[in-house]
């Protein structure tokens, strides 16, 4: 007899088509590290995932971090409705810190995201 204790598998995906563009701008590497860490998140579960892989930026932002042979990228995220990861921003990371005008976009899409201006789900 087959149990029915399947878990609610982590859904993935970017707040935008705009968002989607921004990611696969990345330089292959960068995306095919970021692509893995996402995949981990969905059979793992984001729970299970934590540094060097993921950090938490602020308040309900954080990060999907991955570095390349000459270069660093990140992609931004937020957990919402249950065991839903939505992306808000890929960037290549210049600085030490995420820098300031990065998380106001990301704040900023995601405001916009839970006023309803943008619901859409690009998924992974």
């Amino acid at each position: 007899m087959l149990e029915e204790n399947m878990e609610e598998q982590w859904q993935i995906g970017f707040i935008s088509e705009f968002v989607y563009k921004e990611f696969m701008a990345l330089p292959k590497e960068i995306k095919s590290k970021i692509y893995r860490i996402l995949h981990l998140i969905k059979e793992e579960g984001l729970e299970e995932i934590g540094m060097p892989y993921i950090r938490h930026v602020r308040g309900k932002l954080w990060e999907v971090r991955a570095t390349g042979r000459n270069v660093i990228a990140r992609s931004l995220y937020v957990t919402v409705r249950g065991k839903r990861v939505v992306i808000l921003r890929s960037f290549i990371k210049k600085t030490e810190e995420t820098p300031p005008e990065e998380i106001q976009i990301s704040l900023k899409r995601l405001k916009e995201y839970e006023g309803g201006l943008d619901n859409g789900f690009y998924s992974v």
